[in-house]
């Protein structure tokens, strides 16, 4: 038995937190992040996504994939799969536990995308004489990776419920 069949009201529920989450994740990622002023009359402005082209760019290959993997890759995967447990209609127990097992998994992982753009912030204002304003996007960002947790804990727990349910009836 699958979640949206035995807990439809919830699982719709947590499809449309799903579906606010990866939004604020596209805006998180896209739109300013910080905004750096040196001397007063420079000023930068950075997204997670422009820095990490800019870290490419600047041959920085190392931490361009720790960023982008951490940042963007794994969140993407984490709502995928979230999506996928919560929407299936009729589900094969192995790929439901292969899911599950992945979520156990990246949640020991899930406040390091966060972490990753607090040390470029902090090393940011390490820099040089510098004033760093927090923009939009990190709250977009801190958000999707906020709610995603909630969605995480709530579908853990519908499948605990759901398998208890299961273990009832034999």
């Amino acid at each position: 038995m699958a979640l949206s069949t035995q807990f439809p009201e919830k699982a719709r529920q947590l499809r449309w937190l799903i579906l606010i989450a990866a939004l604020l994740l596209v805006v998180g990622l896209f739109a300013p992040v910080i905004t750096l002023k040196k001397f007063i009359v420079i000023n930068n402005t950075f997204s997670v996504f422009s820095g990490v082209i800019e870290l490419f760019l600047e041959r920085k290959y190392f931490l361009f994939l720790v960023i982008t993997g951490f940042s963007i890759v794994l969140p993407v995967l984490k709502l995928g799969a979230l999506y996928r447990l919560v929407s299936r209609k009729q589900r094969s127990e192995a790929k439901h536990q292969r899911y599950l097992h992945w979520m156990h998994e990246y949640g020991k992982w899930s406040m390091l995308d966060v972490f990753v753009v607090a040390i470029l912030v902090v090393s940011v204002k390490l820099g040089a004489i510098a004033d760093v304003q927090m923009r939009y996007g990190l709250y977009a960002f801190a958000g999707s990776v906020l709610l995603t947790m909630i969605i995480t804990a709530q579908t853990v727990g519908l499948t605990n419920k759901l398998e208890a349910v299961a273990e009832d009836d034999e």
